[in-house]
């Protein structure tokens, strides 16, 4: 299946850029570019891409506006936030705007068509240092563990699929809990898909955070 992308992005230059990569690869089609949120907003309401590739920073309706829109009209794209500051402001706005992932421009080609084909397929994209510092923002605010009942929800994951949600919420990505519980990547995969659709959570940093929530996982 042909994943279909559309870029946005104020600068030309990269935008064929971006183009010429996806257009090398068999399962990936750039359909569109827009060079400002609105105009992104727009054509993703006409033709309904699987992925946006969106930047943070562009006149008029920015990338954390427009990803908001986008998710509000057209819940069945995913956005990946493209940006070339590192910085908490822009990837804790775009994650609770409903971006899939955050990314740096300056990621190597592979990864970022990765996170294309990881976001299209319902995963989140976000490394480990980004998870750990969102997990700093979130830790005043969860429930002390002898006020917090615990989640019913938890009785429907099964003992491979709460080791996994453990290791969601250390930061680690599917290949790294892969090699820690001796699995394949693939059905590490499927017991994320399971667990997100037992627990009725979007992606993974609602996992995350319901696992902090219902203390499976303690802050350190």
């Amino acid at each position: 299946m042909t994943i279909r992308v559309l870029i946005a992005d104020d600068e030309a230059l990269l935008r064929m850029a971006f183009s010429m990569i996806l257009e090398a690869q068999p399962d990936l089609t750039p359909i569109a570019e827009a060079e400002d949120g609105a105009t992104a907003v727009r054509l993703t309401t006409e033709l309904r891409p699987d992925v946006v590739l969106m930047d943070v920073r562009m006149p008029g309706t920015d990338g954390i506006e427009a990803t908001r829109q986008i998710i509000r009209t057209c819940p069945r794209t995913k956005v990946l936030i493209l940006t070339t500051f590192d910085l908490d402001e822009y990837a804790f706005a775009g994650l609770k705007a409903g971006a899939s992932g955050f990314l740096l421009k300056n990621a190597r080609p592979e990864d970022l068509l990765t996170a294309i084909r990881t976001v299209a397929e319902g995963d989140a994209v976000v490394s480990p240092r980004v998870t750990h510092r969102l997990l700093e923002k979130l830790r005043p605010h969860i429930p002390d563990a002898t006020t917090t009942a615990r989640d019913e929800r938890l009785s429907a994951l099964s003992a491979r699929e709460r080791q996994v949600l453990v290791q969601v919420a250390s930061g680690l990505s599917n290949a790294e809990i892969a090699t820690t519980l001796r699995l394949a990547e693939a059905t590490v995969k499927s017991h994320l898909g399971r667990i997100l659709h037992k627990l009725d959570l979007r992606d993974r940093i609602q996992a995350v955070i319901f696992a902090y929530e219902t203390r499976l996982v303690h802050p350190a």
